[in-house]
């Protein structure tokens, strides 16, 4: 317990605890079930598609955040006699962010919409994308921003370091990238065939 606690202290605040319990020899009423003996994984199932669209959302919004940092930094930082936003490099980089955060925006609401029109039964080729496109789209705004912004990126002074682990957890929740990938692969073969 000490060397958890040492552990727990030393990660944070980037630390988040899971907790399980493994329950053997319940028994449960049928009155009490909450859907078919055995459904417990399905019913899980089902609500891990919307779950995904709100950890998408928070990508983006997270995105949108550096994004907004880069601009502040760049116009208030200059290097030569000028500031850093008349670089050409560095109005890419704002550019291709705008152009990142929009496309996996776009592809969230339209996920989204999926799931309210035909369930997320319907819409998890859709679902398996955005996983893998919010955090790809937020990663690369971070990695620009605290680029940007140079040792402060990395430190506590700015929010950056602080989200961009954030974000790279949510590269492995739900499954890894790869995982997603392969499923979105699979229905695209699958599509081929037909």
């Amino acid at each position: 317990m000490k060397s958890l606690r040492r552990a727990l202290i030393y990660l944070r605040p980037y630390w988040l605890i899971a907790v399980g319990a493994l329950l053997s020899l319940i028994l449960v009423s049928a009155a009490n079930l909450l859907g078919p003996q055995g459904g417990g994984f399905m019913m899980a199932q089902a609500r891990l598609g919307p779950g995904r669209v709100h950890h998408c959302m928070r990508c983006i919004g997270m995105a949108e955040r550096a994004l907004e940092l880069m601009i502040v930094r760049s116009m208030s930082r200059s290097t030569f006699g000028s500031p850093l936003a008349r670089q050409g490099v560095v109005r890419e980089w704002i550019a291709e962010s705008r152009l990142a955060i929009d496309q996996a925006r776009l592809l969230v609401l339209k996920t989204a919409w999926l799931i309210d029109t035909v369930g997320a039964k319907g819409a998890r080729t859709e679902i398996a994308a955005i996983k893998v496109a919010a955090p790809r789209a937020a990663s690369y705004v971070l990695d620009r921003a605290i680029q940007l912004h140079g040792g402060a990126g990395v430190s506590g002074d700015t929010p950056l370091a602080y989200a961009w682990a954030q974000l790279r957890t949510l590269h492995l929740a739900d499954g890894p990238d790869e995982v997603h990938l392969r499923s979105i692969a699979r229905e695209e073969l699958k599509a081929a065939l037909r």
